[in-house]
């Protein structure tokens, strides 16, 4: 078993031990795991339950004041899915697992996403804001009512932009998505999952539930991205190293070119993670920083 995670591209860290200590502890345990798909799943869970990353416990909040959570899977295979938008679902990597392995479909939002969740034993209901997050969320300003031209006023004032591309280093700080890519014998898996960007419109979804986005697998290897989402969506990140895997190079190579590419053509910052059918890992990204760790197991 080859695995590799990572903690989010963005500003470095204010306590990077600590976090570098939770990635080890994903990837040692993604590495115990029985298969690819465990391992993605298990690495991703530790780091969705720790608040130092933006993804489970910890997540931003959106410009109604709840947090909402995505996450995507995919194996070397094709098969894929994703949940999005759910509110108080810690382990979203869960729920995306449920999707793509009980329901004919790639993509489950919003409400319908928490009662999948639910019924297939996924908690909900749990409280998503930290202290750090509900302080910082009080001396925003927010919205007092449900009006969306008021809503949409606070979020291109707070999100950092009308349109075009996010300026390089823009919300950094909001980039802690968490991935983890995996491979076991000939299978490979890919995950990542998110808290969302800082005060983006509610309902707002970014490219970590997007198929070829945020994640990608095939037979050549598996990828999960990070950064400013809108733009990775548009360059469809993940999928654009997994062809690099497809043209023969190692996924060091892949990952480097990726983001060299990512870069080209929006001017945004990212971070990818690649692991090859042949068990190679790679990393990749044009912020000031991004954390990953890995592991191996038998």
């Amino acid at each position: 078993m080859e695995v590799i995670v990572h903690g989010g591209a963005g500003s470095p860290p204010d306590e990077p031990a600590d976090r570098q200590a939770t990635l080890d502890e994903a990837a040692a345990t993604g590495a115990a795991a029985n298969d690819a798909t465990d391992a993605v799943v298990e690495a991703v869970r530790v780091l969705e339950s720790d608040p130092a990353f933006n993804a489970g416990v910890g997540a931003a909040i959106q410009s109604d004041g709840i947090a909402r959570t995505d996450a995507g899977l995919m194996t070397d295979d094709r098969a894929a899915g994703a949940a999005c938008s759910m509110p108080g679902v810690e382990h979203a990597v869960d729920v995306a697992r449920a999707v793509k392995e009980r329901t004919p479909h790639v993509l489950v939002a919003g409400v319908h996403a928490v009662d999948l969740a639910e019924s297939v034993g996924v908690e909900t209901g749990v409280d998503l804001l930290t202290g750090a997050t509900r302080e910082r969320w009080a001396g925003e300003d927010p919205p007092d009512s449900v009006d969306t031209a008021e809503h949409l006023a606070f979020v291109n004032d707070r999100f950092g932009r009308d349109a075009g591309p996010a300026p390089r280093g823009a919300d950094d700080r909001d980039h802690d998505t968490v991935g983890a890519v995996a491979r076991d014998g000939d299978r490979v898996a890919a995950a990542t999952s998110t808290g969302g960007r800082w005060c983006a419109l509610a309902g707002r979804v970014g490219d970590v539930p997007q198929v070829g986005s945020g994640f990608y697998a095939t037979r050549a290897g598996g990828a999960s991205a990070t950064g400013a989402g809108e733009d990775i969506a548009r360059v469809t990140l993940a999928r654009r190293a997994v062809d690099h895997l497809e043209r023969g190079r190692t996924a060091a190579d892949a990952a480097e070119l990726a983001i060299e590419e990512f870069e080209d053509l929006t001017g945004s910052t990212a971070g990818v993670i690649v692991v090859g059918n042949d068990g190679g890992r790679g990393s990749a990204y044009n912020s000031d920083a991004m954390q990953t760790s890995a592991a191996s197991g038998e």
